[in-house]
């Protein structure tokens, strides 16, 4: 994961600096806000798509930083049954918002990679957790 570290912005009473982490974490939580992201993709390794927890949401995310403008990539595993383009559409609007909103930086593309698609488990019957508890005891 690449990043490149911005500029410092100089003020009346010092300098500021925005760590590309910082801006990474605010785009992951940005996008696991967006319904149908099943979770941040780690990449594809042999061939599968890694799916990540919430506490590893920078993982799934490239910044390019410069002092007053910011390039997003962020790479997900979407949620089966959702469409795809409104999906990363409302990822792209959520993610710029806010960076935009909480580093004051001017975001000029958000890039969005779906590397797989998460089927949800199907619930177990009633009829086997009470027969396995019956088990256990």
């Amino acid at each position: 994961m690449s990043t490149i570290a911005p500029d410092y912005v100089k003020t009346d009473m010092g300098s500021i600096q925005i760590a590309p982490e910082v801006i990474e974490i605010i785009a992951g939580l940005a996008t696991v806000e967006v319904q149908g992201v099943a979770g941040m993709s780690g990449g594809l390794a042999g061939g599968i798509a890694e799916l990540l927890g919430r506490k590893n949401l920078s993982k799934g995310v490239k910044v390019e930083v410069g002092q007053r403008e910011a390039a997003i990539d962020v790479s997900i595993i979407i949620e089966y049954g959702n469409r795809i383009p409104e999906v990363a559409s409302a990822i792209q609007q959520n993610v710029k918002h806010a960076i935009e909103s909480m580093t004051g930086l001017s975001v000029v593309e958000v890039n969005v990679h779906i590397h797989d698609v998460h089927f949800k488990q199907a619930d177990k019957p009633v009829e086997e957790e009470t027969a396995a508890a019956g088990r256990v005891k």
